[in-house]
């Protein structure tokens, strides 16, 4: 017989696998809204798919004039391919318990919004031909279709992990995490340690309910730890809220100090505000942060520093 953990696991994945549609389809309304704000990196550079003719200038070379082009009139061409050069960006959703928090301050639950910012970053880093890849689910491939590649995989997705497998993790790649961060610092601390050390650059997205925020309890309260099953009683909840609030931001402030170590971005979104909000500072880090891979390549140099949302 399968134990109560068993249970609430296959719970869980059969609950996420029924939403998954429903969030895939929000998922791409929040990135087109993005995208269509957003101009995007695209210039002349090296690669294989044409962008556009400009005129011939005094000094260049005759090779690169498109003589079929010139021949409609009277003025030279050059032809110009896209700058193309694809960087690997992992994804990777907390789905652990604490995740599946939902007050009534927000209309969704923080699951959920992971879900939605991890499959609208794939969708939108998919159109500029980026390789998004899942650690462990996934292999990274530009592909226009990894949003729905990645909702397949979570659908699939053996258990409620905060944090992904680090081996297939390597320099010059991004990593996107997106959960609640919750967890003891010291954990937290070791698992994004030996990330750092592969070389690659993190962005973490704090996923917040506003009740987390606030802690608006008031009287006699029973709080249960979701991951553990630890329950506490609060007589007086209301007497605990100063003390709440300032070890929320000591932790959060502890997060802060590490990305900045790493050089790292983080930020934190609340599940009643606007999707659209992070998924926009997301692609606006990840575009500076391939452009920056690609100046590491090239034997240039970058310099970082900590964003913080």
């Amino acid at each position: 017989m399968a134990d109560s953990g068993s249970l609430g696991l296959v719970k869980s994945a059969k609950s996420l696998s029924s939403a998954l549609p429903d969030l895939l389809v929000e998922a791409r309304r929040v990135a087109a809204t993005v995208a269509s704000g957003w101009h995007g990196r695209r210039q002349a550079g090296p690669g294989e798919t044409f962008w556009q003719f400009r005129p011939f200038a005094a000094g260049e070379s005759v090779a690169r004039i498109d003589w079929r082009r010139s021949a409609r009139d009277d003025h030279l061409y050059v032809r110009e391919r896209e700058w193309e050069s694809a960087h690997t960006v992992w994804l990777w959703p907390d789905l652990s318990p604490s995740m599946d928090f939902h007050s009534r301050l927000a209309p969704v639950s923080k699951r959920d919004r992971a879900v939605v910012l991890m499959l609208a970053v794939a969708d939108l880093l998919a159109r500029g031909g980026e390789r998004v890849g899942v650690p462990g689910l996934v292999r990274p491939t530009a592909n226009r279709a990894a949003a729905e590649r990645t909702a397949t995989a979570l659908a699939l997705m053996q258990g409620r992990e905060p944090f992904p497998d680090t081996h297939p993790i390597r320099r010059f790649s991004d990593l996107v995490l997106v959960g609640d961060f919750l967890d003891p610092i010291e954990r937290t601390g070791e698992v994004l340690s030996r990330i750092a050390g592969s070389g690659a650059r993190g962005h973490l997205v704090q996923v917040m309910d506003p009740t987390e925020e606030t802690f608006p309890f008031v009287g006699r309260t029973e709080f249960r730890d979701p991951e553990t099953g630890e329950r506490i009683t609060a007589g007086r909840a209301e007497t605990w809220v100063q003390a709440y609030r300032d070890r929320l931001a000591a932790h959060r402030e502890a997060l802060r100090q590490m990305t900045g170590r790493f050089g790292w971005t983080f930020l934190v979104h609340h599940t009643d505000r606007s999707a659209a909000e992070p998924l926009l500072a997301l692609h606006g880090r990840l575009s500076a942060g391939a452009r920056g891979a690609m100046n590491v390549k090239a034997g240039g140099t970058v310099s970082t520093m900590e964003v913080a949302g």
